[in-house]
């Protein structure tokens, strides 16, 4: 009798704590505000680190491509002007250029893009201060820069722009997910704020690009323009 009063105790007591968990509200907090992401920087030095096992695309490079399919980047070297992309036609292994430092960079192209603001140009493309475009973003050790001088689109815009043909190496690498984090010889890439911030932490030293803003930063002082996309496409 005792058993079964205990019994029955016990699956009175389970019921009511079933019916209270079931009952449970959960309400808004309609004062709530979400606090604003981090500053660029500030993000690459305290987001977690991902594999970069997952993101090699040749050799030691790693590569990755955002969720909204906009923005290419890639942790990788350069020789000169000659920078080591596996998705596009490059010079960096010719043996003409073995002569030239090795450095770390990193690089990204967008599909979508704001024009480079004046201040930023920093080419005048063979003399004739025409064809500076956006869309591209180069990190040194210890400088970045927004923008070259080309005469067409770049890879992204010409795969995933408007009249993209969605074919090629690009659609074959892995997303960086919004908050990922990787690094390759000092220099680090994230997934961030609806873009991706590149930098070099120790030195104070980078760039955050997206679709409708960019910003150029280093330690003594930051610099950000901003335009539609609309007005940066390339012929």
């Amino acid at each position: 009798m005792v058993a079964m009063r205990r019994t029955v105790l016990g699956i009175l007591a389970a019921f009511f704590l079933l019916a209270g968990t079931a009952c449970s509200i959960t309400t808004e907090d309609p004062g709530y505000v979400a606090p604003p992401p981090l500053p660029a920087m500030e993000h690459l030095e305290q987001a977690a680190l991902a594999d970069p096992a997952a993101f090699k695309a040749a050799g030691d490079v790693l590569s990755f491509i955002t969720e909204d399919r906009n923005i290419v980047c890639s942790l990788t070297s350069a020789r000169g002007e000659h920078l080591n992309l596996p998705y596009e036609s490059n010079s960096f292994s010719d043996a003409a250029n073995n002569k030239l430092a090795t450095v770390p960079v990193a690089h990204c192209e967008l599909a979508g893009y704001p024009k480079p603001a004046a201040g930023d140009i920093q080419d005048d493309c063979a003399g004739t201060g025409l064809g500076y475009l956006g869309g591209t973003a180069l990190l040194s050790p210890d400088k970045a820069t927004y923008g070259e001088c080309r005469s067409g689109v770049t890879q992204m815009e010409a795969a995933y722009g408007p009249k993209g043909n969605k074919s090629g190496l690009l659609t074959e690498l892995l997303v960086l997910a919004e908050g990922q984090n990787l690094e390759r010889n000092g220099l680090r890439c994230s997934a961030h704020n609806g873009g991706v911030a590149c930098g070099n932490v120790s030195a104070g030293v980078g760039f955050f690009v997206a679709r409708d803003r960019y910003e150029l930063i280093s330690k003594d002082a930051a610099t950000a323009s901003q335009a539609p996309a609309e007005a940066s496409k390339t012929p």
